[in-house]
């Protein structure tokens, strides 16, 4: 114990503890001064508002900020490809230089998705799916079919598309609907007024047929129409039907007549 009192009474003992202590002190010194040369301590400042501008007016931007960057991109159906929708961090956030700011941004090219299962489902019921599918309905073309604004067929390009095929986010497709009524129907035409022969001439057109002629007829050539069973509300009748005329010579073409 006293040997070791007296090397700490030594020269060679305080000499290396000045030593220690300044390597010490120059340690500490060392790190305080590279942590803030690494963090940049004092160098922050705000990001600038990116969203709205085009992707090169961004990076001129980001570029005189001294500011790094990295993109993504979204498709979106009508808006502006190359513009920046989403930045991180926010504008205004503090940040040193160097940072990294990401970009999203609408691209030009849509990305391909698998075509929806459309096909015998209701208009409504159709829309709601290509709208989730980020898909447009174009025209709507209707064919003589029992089902009512029931989808019987879906083209892209003037060719069907089948459930499962790609095709781009928003594409413009054109649906076949069923009309209500079937592929033996036409529409039943209103003879009011008509004489007998345009009758006959309009109900041939249609593919229907004369059914029982009656009514006060003095001149069948210029007897008129008066009445037609079935009539014209009934809308639509079988390929083939007769349609029943009443005629009379008491009217002229200018006579307003009760069914017209």
């Amino acid at each position: 114990m006293s040997k070791i009192l007296l090397f700490l009474k030594t020269d060679v003992f305080r000499k290396n503890l000045i030593y220690a202590i300044i390597v010490l002190i120059v340690f500490f010194l060392a790190v305080y001064v590279g942590l803030r040369i690494y963090t940049k301590h004092g160098d922050a400042q705000e990001v600038p508002l990116l969203k709205g501008l085009t992707i090169s007016e961004a990076k001129q931007i980001l570029d005189n900020a001294d500011l790094e960057y990295k993109i993504d991109s979204v498709y979106q159906m009508d808006a502006k490809p190359g513009m920046v929708i989403e930045q991180n961090p926010s504008a205004k956030a503090l940040v040193k230089s160097g940072r990294t700011i990401y970009l999203t941004i609408i691209t030009e090219v849509a990305p391909d998705i698998e075509f929806p299962n459309i096909i015998e489902k209701n208009l409504i019921e159709v829309e709601a799916i290509l709208n989730n599918a980020s898909l447009k309905i174009g025209d709507t073309i209707y064919i003589n079919d029992i089902a009512r604004d029931v989808v019987l067929d879906a083209k892209f390009g003037g060719q069907s598309i089948k459930t499962g095929r790609t095709i781009a986010k928003g594409s413009k497709i054109t649906l076949i609907l069923g009309n209500g009524r079937g592929s033996n129907e036409v529409e039943i035409p209103t003879l009011t007024n008509l004489t007998l022969s345009e009758a006959k001439f309009a109900l041939i057109g249609l593919g229907l047929t004369m059914g029982k002629i009656t009514g006060n007829i003095v001149d069948s050539a210029t007897a008129r129409v008066i009445n037609q069973s079935p009539d014209s509300t009934s809308k639509f009748i079988g390929i083939g039907s007769p349609i029943n005329l009443e005629l009379s010579n008491d009217i002229t073409p200018e006579q307003t007549l009760p069914n017209q």
